[in-house]
């Protein structure tokens, strides 16, 4: 369940919905970095636990409602089923106004949204757990939002600027030229770039050049010579090597699946 969201959220917001499962069926996702941050608000059963691949210590268990940060790899994320939730993803500067704090912080991160967002958030999951409706829930959302968003901090111009251009160009953009045209040094445009952004711009690029690769497949491009020149890849097998190093799965794997949302069902 979706709808428009206000104009004045649309540079923030890149989607929300609502959705929730008729059936319990437990199940296990490969969360892939898309170069965006995301809010799950629960209002059902919530994720038994997420962690990284390269980690080796406990899985990172949550109890609720959860921000996840801008990744630079996957991540697995186990759900006992019954979900019922509200799904945002926010651009990056988007993420860096509502939360308020050096997106660096959350890189690769996954944290309770009271952690970050503080009582009043989960105020905000109750009152969304006990509306009538969709449109009501989303009605108290968009004001959430709306009021959290006027009240945090703006983006440097500069960074936006070459957020704008990484995206436009599908991350093919060297960042040399970044940093040409908005008049900054190489060192510090990643310092600002990597604390309102989350990560830095060569690999925001890569995510961004991934990104866009798995979008098309998801439409049917599957012509893996035509897709390594369209997004910006030197070869077939440096495709492969960015999918290992960014999503541990193989193109041929994404193919196969049904990529939703940047989850690949295991």
């Amino acid at each position: 369940m979706s709808r428009a969201w206000p104009v004045a959220l649309r540079p923030y917001v890149h989607s929300y919905a609502g959705y929730w499962e008729e059936a319990a069926t437990p199940f296990r996702v490969r969360i892939v970095p898309t170069g965006r941050a995301v809010v799950l608000i629960s209002l059902g059963e919530p994720f038994a636990q997420v962690h990284r691949l390269s980690e080796h210590g406990p899985a990172v268990r949550v109890v609720g409602s959860l921000i996840a940060g801008l990744e630079d790899g996957p991540r697995i994320a186990d759900h006992p089923g019954g979900q019922e939730a509200i799904r945002l993803e926010l651009t990056p500067l988007g993420a860096y106004r509502l939360f308020a704090l050096p997106m660096r912080e959350l890189t690769n991160t996954v944290v309770e949204l009271t952690d970050v967002l503080g009582p009043r958030a989960g105020e905000l999951v109750e009152r969304l757990s006990h509306a009538r409706d969709w449109a009501e829930r989303f009605d108290l959302l968009d004001a959430a939002l709306l009021g959290r968003l006027g009240e945090g901090p703006a983006p440097a111009h500069e960074v936006a600027h070459a957020w704008q251009l990484l995206e436009r160009s599908g991350g093919t953009i060297p960042v040399a030229r970044i940093a040409q045209e908005i008049g900054w040094s190489h060192g510090y445009l990643v310092r600002k770039f990597t604390q309102q952004i989350g990560l830095t711009p060569k690999m925001s690029g890569r995510v961004l050049r991934f990104h866009r690769a798995i979008g098309l497949m998801a439409r049917g491009a599957v012509d893996l010579s035509a897709l390594t020149a369209t997004c910006g890849f030197y070869d077939q097998a440096h495709l492969n090597r960015e999918f290992r190093a960014l999503a541990a799965i193989t193109p041929g794997q994404i193919v196969a699946a049904r990529v939703t949302e940047g989850a690949v069902p295991l």
